[in-house]
């Protein structure tokens, strides 16, 4: 497994050239969602998500990462993930048949304002050949823990773990309308804390999206704008023994 200093490493050689496409959409989700944590633990608020999405190639990988501002009635809170990749295809020439399209190194970023959270996930991406989707990926990383801890008045430190996750986009098209399935399924291993007899417990977390191209139904202007709802499945969320099954508000603005 990598260490701090090859993601440093990779990060700078991702730095190094610029973007050759961009897709970038705005996000805003409603939903009362399971509050993990403080006095509110177990209870439900009425949350607002606004979330900035980016997805980019460049000459040797591509770049995806998200920031969303998060607001209950308690607080608002930021968390962000960047994950830049290189690509084996574009950098090194390989060549994949069959189901593989792309071996990526990954390197990758979660912080987290208030918890004052930063992980660090080196690993690598697989992009799959599968009929129909415009992308399917998983990617396998680790789940390198660079908290400040307790000390600084954020969550507990913690060990280092692992995470799976897989991404995909799915569209269907009838006569007149234009819809798409997509989002993201994640594993992350359970590790131990600072705290004695304590320990994050492993979580599973599912966002599928069902989106409806609003923008090209009513004005014949595709993939601007989007409604629809994202349904969250998370089992033990953010490794408590709190389960979550909501169906979220979706809007999508793409530019």
């Amino acid at each position: 497994m990598f260490g701090r200093a090859h993601v440093h490493l990779l990060f700078a050689l991702l730095l190094v050239t610029p973007s050759a496409f961009a897709d970038t959409e705005l996000h805003i989700q409603q939903a009362a969602l399971v509050q993990p944590f403080g006095d509110q633990a177990g209870s439900k608020a009425d949350t607002l998500i606004f979330t900035l999405q980016h997805s980019s190639n460049w000459a040797y990988g591509s770049n995806f990462f998200f920031v969303d501002t998060i607001r209950t009635r308690y607080n608002t809170d930021f968390y962000a993930e960047w994950y830049p990749s290189l690509s084996s295809a574009k950098a090194f020439d390989w060549q994949f048949s069959g189901w593989i399209k792309d071996l990526r190194l990954v390197a990758g970023i979660n912080a987290g304002a208030d918890s004052n959270v930063m992980k660090y996930l080196p690993g690598v991406q697989i992009s799959w050949d599968m009929p129909g989707f415009t992308f399917f990926n998983t990617m396998l990383t680790g789940y390198l823990d660079d908290n400040q801890g307790l000390a600084s008045g954020g969550a507990p430190r913690e060990g280092d773990s692992w995470m799976l996750d897989i991404a995909w986009r799915y569209p269907i098209s009838t006569s007149s309308q234009k819809f798409s399935i997509e989002g993201h399924a994640e594993f992350i291993q359970g590790r131990s804390t600072e705290l004695a007899n304590v320990r994050k417990k492993d979580w599973v977390l599912a966002q599928i999206q069902l989106r409806w191209d609003l923008g090209h139904a009513l004005w014949n202007t595709p993939n601007q704008l989007f409604v629809g709802t994202e349904y969250q499945i998370w089992r033990n969320k953010l490794g408590t023994s709190l389960n979550e099954d909501v169906a979220q508000i979706l809007v999508v603005w793409r530019f």
